[in-house]
């Protein structure tokens, strides 16, 4: 990838001239069956940029609980397009009947408009849980009965894809736009992208540039996105595969953590009475790397960086810090 990304051709993008992004840009777009798409630096502002182009200041924007976009993007939706969030559902995924429930009638001027719904898939936060297509679908043609339009963050996207065996472009269907990410799982160092309506992802362009993101030899990153594509897509089922092992290890060394059953590459471990934050510092000691993802809750992702070996070094260490912070309780 490295190699890739020192050898790639490169132009000034904020002049349209850098032909990597635009091979890139091509490429995405035909993968998820949009008209265009737009290189962007992070699925934060990938997923923003879809937010301000598809409301109104004032709007209403329903999400899932613990969204991405409502929990780890600073604020930025009020703050940049004057929206406010609606929670819909339970853990994440939510039916058509909760996302009724969140929409306001259209003749209610004193409450805000609905506008847009964002789904998440696969779900940070649920651990990697898939929203499943035929669930996706029921909640996307109400929401067009009811007029509201639709994103997809899609950072996991490829995830999503390896475990329901659908393509990403059924996946993207239902949506106006989508985001994914080339970081998370497929392993670039940096770089999201936007797909959409073509006269959409013009605006985006302009909106990108105003919020400081137009960049000059991006081509340079483009072409470890293009990399991590074409050589690290077809290897994301092995990641599956060594979270379930992960999970599967952690539960036989009989510690006071207890691992979820996951769906992708995320594991989430609950820690009991005990601080998440201690297990986390203290397995980090032994050169494991999870994160505390709420009090008693830690997450772990498995990755191409990642092999068996370690997968079970990992639970090792896991166990021993749960039982040693136990101690200390």
């Amino acid at each position: 990838m490295r190699l890739a990304m020192a050898e790639a051709e490169v132009g000034d993008d904020v002049y349209g001239e850098d032909p990597t992004v635009h091979a890139l840009e091509r490429e995405v777009a035909e993968l998820l069956g949009k008209e265009a798409a737009l290189f962007v630096s992070s699925g934060t502002l990938g997923n923003q940029l879809a937010i301000s182009l598809l409301t109104r200041p004032g709007d209403e924007v329903i999400v899932g609980e613990g969204a991405h976009v409502a929990f780890y993007e600073s604020g930025a939706a009020p703050a940049l397009s004057g929206v406010q969030l609606a929670v819909a559902g339970r853990g994440g995924l939510f039916g058509p009947d909760d996302l009724a429930e969140r929409v306001h009638a259209t003749d209610a001027y004193y409450c805000p408009r609905s506008s847009l719904v964002c789904l998440e898939n696969t779900h940070n936060r649920a651990g990697g849980k898939v929203f499943p297509q035929a669930d996706v679908l029921r909640v996307t043609v109400r929401a067009r009965a009811l007029g509201l339009r639709l994103h997809l963050d899609g950072a996991r996207l490829w995830n999503a894809s390896a475990r329901s065996g659908l393509g990403v472009a059924e996946l993207a269907a239902p949506f106006d736009t989508v985001s994914v990410c080339f970081s998370k799982g497929l392993g670039a160092p940096v770089g999201s992208a936007l797909a959409g309506p073509r006269d959409l992802l013009v605006e985006a362009r302009r909106t990108r540039k105003r919020w400081g993101g137009g960049m000059r030899q991006v081509g340079i990153l483009a072409a470890g996105a293009r990399h991590a594509l074409a050589n690290h897509r077809p290897r994301l089922s092995i990641d599956h595969e060594h979270a379930t092992l992960l999970a599967e290890l952690v539960r036989e060394a009989g510690s006071s953590l207890s691992p979820s059953t996951p769906e992708t590459n995320i594991v989430q471990l609950h820690t009991g009475a005990l601080a998440a934050a201690s297990v986390a510092q203290r397995v980090r000691e032994h050169g494991v790397l999870v994160a505390a993802s709420g009090p008693h809750t830690l997450r772990a992702v498995t990755h191409l960086d990642v092999g068996a070996d370690q997968v079970r070094r990992a639970a090792t260490a896991l166990a021993r810090a749960a039982d040693a912070c136990s101690e200390r309780a």
